[in-house]
């Protein structure tokens, strides 16, 4: 009996030297991934705070904004109340911006809000929130082929919008104010046109009121945008196929007086489409044919005033 306990203690010892053995490996394999990777940002087990930070700005000079990004990060999970604290975490959104990481930008930027919100540069979070905002469904190709981005979903158009008007809003002084409302035209714009877009969707789906109330709004809700044009001219076109002639002289008075050279109207001022006042314009083709050939297309617009 004594011989079986002997035995199993030694068995139960020789485990225990070897787990201690393989924790103590993976203890030194993990310190050397810890000390590796300090040593690739530039950093030390005994940098300090300040060495670590001008680390920061030295890859953020040069635009190594992975790099930036880890050891800003490495500053704050050392020095979390340090004197660089706050700094390093305004910069972090910063590299993250930079890094094209634009919803770990916005992370970082409400983290800074909701942490300090009386901070004296608090509202350089609400600045990078709107940029990383309008960013944030970039598509990479559009740097090389040009696009209509007011063709796709603009949702991050209007989330940007509402970041730089609450940064107005709150901060009307602010140095990046100015900045703010240049794109917030920009985006205003953008924002109408989109508008068009889908009013002009509508009249290829036959859904003319739908079209009617997407050129009312911009009519009545985008003033100043050069989209007005064509919403004035889409109501004129609902209210037609509608059967409305009246609103749509009225509509019509309203785009003539403010938009004589709209290509809707023709020199005489009148109203000219495939479907106006005087109903719907076939080409011979079309009325030899019975209709077989050359159909009429759905009225469309896409006006685009010169500067």
């Amino acid at each position: 009996m004594e011989d079986v306990l002997l035995t199993q203690l030694t068995h139960y010892k020789a485990g225990a030297q070897r787990l201690v053995t393989a924790l103590g490996l993976l203890a030194v394999l993990s310190g050397c991934s810890w000390f590796g990777e300090e040593d690739e940002l530039g950093v030390g087990a005994d940098s300090g705070e300040q060495q670590i930070y001008f680390e920061a700005q030295r890859y953020l000079d040069n635009e190594s904004f992975d790099m930036a990004i880890r050891t800003l990060q490495l500053l704050e999970s050392r020095y979390p109340f340090g004197r660089y604290a706050e700094q390093a975490q305004l910069e972090l959104i910063y590299a993250h911006y930079g890094a094209y990481e634009y919803e770990a930008a916005i992370e970082a930027a409400d983290r800074f809000i909701r942490l300090h919100p009386q901070h004296p540069n608090v509202d350089y979070a609400f600045y990078m929130k709107g940029l990383s905002s309008y960013d944030l469904e970039g598509d990479f190709l559009s740097s090389f082929v040009p696009t209509d981005d007011t063709k796709r979903d603009i949702g991050h158009i209007k989330e940007a919008f509402a970041e730089f008007a609450q940064l107005l809003a709150r901060y009307p002084d602010s140095a990046y104010a100015p900045d703010a409302r240049a794109r917030m035209v920009h985006m205003r714009n953008m924002i109408a046109r989109h508008e068009i877009h889908v009013a002009n969707y509508y009249f290829r789906r036959g859904a003319y009121l739908a079209a009617l109330n997407r050129g009312r709004w911009v009519v009545e809700h985008m003033q100043q945008t050069p989209s007005v044009a064509d919403g004035l001219a889409i109501m004129a076109q609902a209210y037609i196929l509608l059967g409305m002639n009246e609103l749509a002289v009225d509509s019509i008075d309203v785009l003539r007086a403010n938009y004589p050279k709209h290509p809707s109207l023709n020199a005489n001022g009148e109203f000219e489409s495939v479907y106006d006042l005087d109903g719907l314009n076939r080409s011979w083709i079309n009325t030899l044919s019975f209709g077989l050939f050359d159909p009429p297309e759905p009225p469309q617009f896409n006006y685009r005033p010169k500067s």
